[in-house]
């Protein structure tokens, strides 16, 4: 890698002289995992899609080094392997003794070397090995011995400074790329490493499957191992130590993934049962999955793993179209029971599904009706459990869901507002509902008027309920205004007991316990007491 030593993969299964000149280099590859290469400036001209068609599935690209240099091509190849397909991630190349450890990652950061959740870019590796200067000044700079005259605790403190660093910076732990040989004879072997990924280098000397020991003392295997330098792939040859389900969660979250998931699993077992599959990744917006016995467990960079139980709510998750549908990624799990009457619910991104005996498993997708059902209670207000989805390609763009206790009906106009069971709904659908005088609800029922009646504000007017006479609607409009004056139910003229109806001749009437009022063109308002 970048500036490497001719002594950096030194130790393999059978060392191989420094010239790095093998016969096997450049014919084979290792018959497991997935293939991949690194590269650095020393490489003007790589053929990408050569590379792709070879069989390389992930790169790395030199990034930078100590605090004083930026490849120049960094861009291009880092942009040229992410054009045709591969998984690419930045390598920074150590220098110990120049500068801390938390400023060469600083450096690196600002030079390519971030990290994103976007299911493509691998986390960022330090690249610590054999000193390329050793014995050198340069520039009135003395680069030290191999181990850059540097203490085993004062490299392992470096390199801890440089992680915490990058983690704080990006997300992720960097994975360090050695030689065993060189990490032994200058950190000592030391433990604590071990949440750091390990990339391997060791050349041997003859096809092999075996990489050879890792440092012991924090790792028991690796992630990558660089297997050669001189082919088949441009730069250097690599292999990912798993298939390509698991290169692709190590570039999203590495071994985060397999712990949520496990985690999820642990708290969930008793039902989930054994699991049908492994974890494979490439969904919507880099999630991944699994398949279990009693269920699922789904995960996303932005939800997490969470459980999802087989049976009523997870069957209309998935006629919803599961993460791809309104509903997205579960962001509880599993589901939560034990409402009222025995109902269940889980939430997710996009709202939530909720379960009874009586209704089954409907969906509460998030927005102004989940809003107003929120407002009301959920199910333990006068609405109760909904007994559909959500509905929209209404007149003026409105919505309506449907719940035991009456619908809430929803467009950019009016607003969200329920219209209980009862009168004043009856009343509301046989005039037609939003399609008819009344239009859209804009309030809630109100109850608490006189005699205990009841109104409700829609659209185009309002509907008054009284025991006495029912409901009945009062349309916007000069006998409203007229009833108005007259201080509307508490006045003389009391509840109305028709709504306001009209005749051929244009002449419109409606009548209240108290009297009538009728409208003409010509005359307006007239008013008849009984």
């Amino acid at each position: 890698m970048g500036q490497r030593s001719a002594r950096v993969a030194a130790q393999g299964p059978t060392p191989k002289t420094s010239s790095e000149t093998l016969t096997s280099q450049g014919t084979w590859t290792p018959t497991f995992g997935v293939q991949g290469l690194d590269v650095s400036g020393h490489q003007t001209s790589v053929d990408w899609q050569q590379q792709w068609n070879m069989g390389a599935r992930f790169a790395y690209v030199k990034a930078s080094e100590g605090n004083y240099f930026t490849n120049d091509l960094f861009s291009s190849q880092y942009q040229g392997a992410r054009n045709v397909g591969m998984i690419r991630g930045a390598y920074h190349f150590a220098i110990p003794n120049w500068s801390s450890g938390a400023d060469q990652a600083r450096y690196f950061v600002q030079n390519g070397g971030g990290w994103s959740a976007d299911g493509y870019t691998m986390p960022p590796v330090l690249d610590f090995e054999f000193n390329p200067y050793e014995g050198r000044t340069i520039n009135g700079f003395y680069f030290g011995n191999t181990c850059y005259n540097m203490s085993p605790g004062q490299l392992s403190s470096w390199v801890q400074d440089f992680g915490n660093t990058v983690r704080a910076m990006t997300g992720r732990l960097p994975v360090i790329y050695t030689n065993t040989s060189w990490w032994n004879q200058c950190l000592g072997n030391p433990a604590g490493f071990g949440d750091y990924p390990l990339w391997i280098a060791a050349y041997p000397s003859s096809p092999t499957n075996n990489a050879g020991p890792v440092p012991s003392g924090s790792w028991g295997t690796y992630s990558i191992w660089q297997y050669s330098s001189t082919g088949p792939f441009a730069g250097d040859s690599n292999v990912w130590n798993g298939d390509y389900s698991s290169l692709q969660r190590f570039a999203l979250a590495g071994d985060n993934i397999e712990a949520a998931f496990n985690q999820e699993y642990q708290a969930s077992k008793s039902w989930l049962g054994n699991p049908w599959g492994p974890i494979a990744c490439g969904l919507v917006n880099n999630g991944c999955y699994q398949i279990y016995q009693g269920g699922t467990i789904q995960w996303s960079p932005a939800t997490g793993a969470h459980a999802i139980r087989e049976g009523a709510i997870r069957g209309t998750y998935q006629r919803s179209g599961s993460e791809n549908g309104l509903l997205g990624y579960p962001v509880v799990g599993p589901e939560i029971c034990g409402l009222k009457g025995g109902g269940c619910y889980q939430m997710f991104q996009g709202g939530a599904i909720i379960w009874s005996a009586g209704t089954g498993a409907q969906i509460s997708a998030a927005g102004p009706i989940r809003d107003r059902y929120a407002a009301m209670g959920f199910e333990n207000g006068v609405l109760g459990y909904p007994t559909s989805g959500q509905v929209c390609g209404y007149a003026a763009s409105g919505c309506v869901q449907t719940f035991q206790g009456g619908d809430i009906y929803s467009s950019p106009a009016s607003g969200a507002f329920a219209v209980s069971a009862g009168a004043i709904r009856a009343n509301f659908q046989r005039l037609g509902s939003e399609n008819g005088q009344t239009g859209y609800p804009v309030s809630n029922e109100v109850c608490g008027l006189k005699n205990g009646g009841c109104y409700q504000f829609f659209q185009g007017g309002s509907m008054i309920w009284s025991s006495a006479t029912g409901a009945h609607f009062s349309p916007f409009g000069s006998i409203r205004y007229v009833w108005a004056t007259q201080n509307f139910e508490n006045g003389w003229l009391g509840y109305p007991y028709t709504d306001e109806y009209c005749n051929a001749y244009s002449e419109c009437r409606q009548d209240f316990q108290g009297g009538s009022l009728i409208w003409t063109p010509t005359t307006g308002v007239s008013v008849y007491r009984w």
